[in-house]
């Protein structure tokens, strides 16, 4: 496991020194009458990445192996599961669009997966997709892929747009 973290760690150190670079680009600094510059939110929360991916290393490289497994069976067996509901559902996006494909994600992961209650996983697989609509379309003007759903939204952007 300590072999996991150690790479994990590295990787995430040199795509914090990655973004840092590219973010060097962009002013980093506070720009006269505009506030934080364009570069300066994604390099300084890179720096704050590699400063936690290199204190988990040394924790890693200080620490001694555990005797346990990495995964149990039962362990690699949900990883797998999950991972294979976010392959469908990432490919499920183009086709029947994030507000489709998410609100089926959470079905599964809530009440199938995480047997949970139905009352609650129809209000998260409602409320979450309403969130996600206004916060990205209506206030950030980032439109999210819709497939097949495309015409239903019609409407919806004579109202906001």
């Amino acid at each position: 496991m300590l072999k996991a973290e150690s790479v994990i760690a590295m990787g995430l150190m040199g795509l914090s020194v990655y973004f840092m670079y590219h973010a060097l680009v962009l002013p980093i600094g506070w720009v006269e009458f505009a506030g934080p510059g364009g570069g300066a939110f994604p390099f300084w929360l890179s720096g704050i990445m590699l400063l936690a991916s290199g204190a988990i290393l040394i924790r890693s490289l200080r620490s001694a192996a555990p005797s346990e497994p990495f995964f149990d069976p039962d362990t690699r067996r949900a990883v797998l599961s999950v991972c294979i509901a976010l392959v469908v559902t990432i490919a499920l996006l183009p086709i029947v669009g994030a507000y489709v494909a998410i609100p089926l994600f959470m079905i599964w992961y809530l009440a199938i997966y995480g047997g949970h209650g139905w009352k609650l996983t129809a209000i998260l697989s409602v409320s979450v997709p309403t969130f996600l609509f206004f916060f990205f379309e209506v206030t950030l003007k980032i439109l999210l892929p819709k497939g097949i759903t495309e015409p239903l939204f019609i409407p919806l952007y004579a109202i906001f747009f």
